[in-house]
């Protein structure tokens, strides 16, 4: 089952060109006054019944039998990268690290524009980034919580693309 919702997604929600992500960064810069983010990246649980043989590998730690979606969204809420399937006993950061799409934007697969000055700025370019929240781990493209900032959410991280 799940892997036909995986075929199913990568027909329906391609991969961004270099020229949406720009475009995409423009709706969170006009939104949201957020220079440089090419989406915000969240998990849900989906409630499923216990599978087969399965064990406790998708029984989560809400107390219920799930598998994750992990969504990369754009200002409009509208999914640009979707993740299905991974156990609901994985850990929020393990399910990021070891999905196709972490590991697509850990590697740089997606087309990613190469950093870019800030509006008004002669300073160095800043690389494109993504915002989660606390429940991802800290990786080479994952920034600390940004706490007390001002600008960002309580708790919310940014991962460097």
């Amino acid at each position: 089952m799940f892997r036909h919702l995986v075929e199913t997604e990568a027909s329906v929600l391609p991969h961004p060109t270099r020229q949406q992500w720009l475009d995409i960064a423009q709706g969170f810069l006009e939104r949201a006054q957020f220079t440089n983010c090419i989406g915000a990246l969240d998990r849900k649980h989906i409630r499923v019944k216990k599978p087969t043989n399965s064990g406790s590998q998708y029984y989560n730690y809400k107390q219920f039998f799930s598998v994750v979606l992990s969504a990369l969204a754009d200002t409009n809420y509208r999914f640009i990268i979707v993740d299905i399937g991974s156990y609901g006993s994985t850990a929020d950061a393990r399910i990021f690290r070891a999905s196709r799409m972490g590991r697509w934007l850990q590697s740089n697969q997606l087309d990613v524009p190469q950093p870019a000055n800030l509006p008004g700025s002669t300073g160095p370019p800043a690389p494109y980034v993504v915002v989660g929240d606390e429940g991802f781990a800290l990786s080479s493209q994952l920034s600390g919580p940004l706490l007390g900032e001002g600008w960002m959410p309580r708790g919310a991280l940014l991962i460097i693309v």
